[in-house]
């Protein structure tokens, strides 16, 4: 039997462009460890893998209040469990000029089976 493996590629993007008129931001973040992503079994059993990415927009207290999809797996079932397993996750919330802020951030998100 196979083994399971999912590996977390670049988790935080920047969200604030960059130049003096603009605030000082820094995106959101989690600790993988922390974090729970079922890899679902319908997918284990067709032996499916992929790279999700996706967005969330975390609250200043580290709540995901909205997630999008940005690239699918081209499976609909892993995407879904990134979505739910980081949702449910508490994030390190952003900051701007250093106190907590909302902030929307990237995961990239790999499944893989080995």
């Amino acid at each position: 039997m196979k083994t399971l493996s999912a590996k977390l590629f670049v988790a935080l993007t920047l969200t604030a462009a960059a130049g003096a008129s603009f605030a000082a931001e820094t995106a959101a973040q989690f600790d993988p460890k922390k974090c729970s992503i079922e890899y679902p079994k319908a997918s284990l059993m067709n032996e499916e893998q992929g790279t999700t990415t996706a967005s969330f927009l975390v609250t200043a207290d580290g709540t995901v209040t909205e997630s999008k999809i940005d690239k699918s797996s081209g499976f609909k079932n892993l995407d879904r469990a990134l979505v739910k397993g980081l949702t449910s996750c508490k994030f390190k919330p952003g900051t701007k000029d250093g106190a907590p802020a909302q902030t929307w951030t990237k995961v990239d998100y790999a499944f893989k089976l080995d």
